[in-house]
């Protein structure tokens, strides 16, 4: 149990990071049933902004520069690419969300010349080292699940007491009623995706606190394991999303701590296949029911 302890706080801080990847795809689908390709460029970008900020900013001004930038991001892209294919087949709202996520792998490629950007100064107390149990690890391992638990916590506070929250739950219900009884569906819209890449920010701060550099690709495997976390719990609960999210998390890096990290991406696609197979809604997803 010792020597598994380090993985063990190594998952559930990855499964948080995940977590808040995760809700913002399972927020975009559960109002447009759109799967929003871009997300993990979103992740990307983030970090991108930490490191150039960073560079000459004190991380008093840079950290909130990261966050207002990717949520300010979210909103552009859900304005240029989504709205004006609200009533498009689906299909075409998804090819759209590949362009998307190319322009911006595209974009950051030129500006950053392909070249992974080393992230030279991590975030001060958060990046330290501390003994838990007799395990070293850095203070963002312990930060993060308590981090994503709170805004999670404050997420659900926010859909189910306030106004426009009411009606993101409105909307991922009927969509089309929603509307015809006054939501404001752009609105709507908009803040869920401003929300799903404010709180991809946060996951970018955390999860390159762990690593050297940012690279036009970093977003691709985290957000690939996110959306399968949010496919594994549920995909349109945000409850489902953070359950899977910490599963997956801790299940790699214990097969890690077990010496096969050879397969633990692997396992993570894999146990996408089963949940598909097997309860194609995930764990929390509901059941729709046909209409004759």
């Amino acid at each position: 149990m010792q020597k598994l302890l380090p993985y063990i706080l190594n998952g559930i801080s990855a499964g948080g990071q995940y977590a808040l990847i995760s809700i913002g795809y399972t927020l975009v689908y559960g109002i447009l049933r759109l799967i929003n390709f871009a997300h993990g460029d979103v992740f990307m970008v983030a970090g991108l902004i930490l490191v150039y900020s960073s560079a000459t900013l004190p991380f008093y001004f840079s950290i909130p520069l990261v966050l207002v930038c990717t949520a300010v991001l979210g909103f552009v892209i859900e304005r240029a690419a989504y709205k004006p294919l609200r009533s498009a087949p689906r299909m075409s709202l998804m090819i759209s969300a590949i362009g998307v996520s190319y322009l911006i792998q595209n974009l950051a490629f030129y500006l950053t010349g392909g070249l992974p950007q080393p992230v030279t100064r991590p975030i001060p107390w958060v990046s330290g080292m501390v003994t838990v149990l007799g395990a070293s690890t850095k203070r963002v391992t312990l930060v993060t699940p308590v981090l994503t638990l709170a805004l999670v916590l404050v997420l659900l506070w926010l859909t189910r007491r306030t106004r426009i929250g009411i009606g993101m739950r409105a909307a991922s219900r009927d969509f089309e009623t929603a509307q015809l009884m006054g939501v404001k569906i752009n609105s709507v819209i908009s803040f869920t995706f401003v929300v799903g890449s404010f709180l991809a920010a946060v996951g970018s701060l955390l999860y390159f606190t762990n690593y050297p550099n940012v690279a036009i690709t970093s977003g691709a495997m985290p957000g690939l394991k996110a959306f399968v976390a949010a496919v594994f719990g549920g995909i349109g609960s945000i409850p489902g999303a953070v359950v899977g999210a910490f599963l997956i998390g801790l299940s790699e890096e214990i097969i890690k701590g077990l010496g096969y990290s050879t397969f633990s991406d692997a396992f993570t696609f894999a146990l996408l296949i089963v949940i598909l197979c097997v309860k194609p809604t995930g764990l929390f997803g509901e059941s729709a029911a046909d209409k004759v």
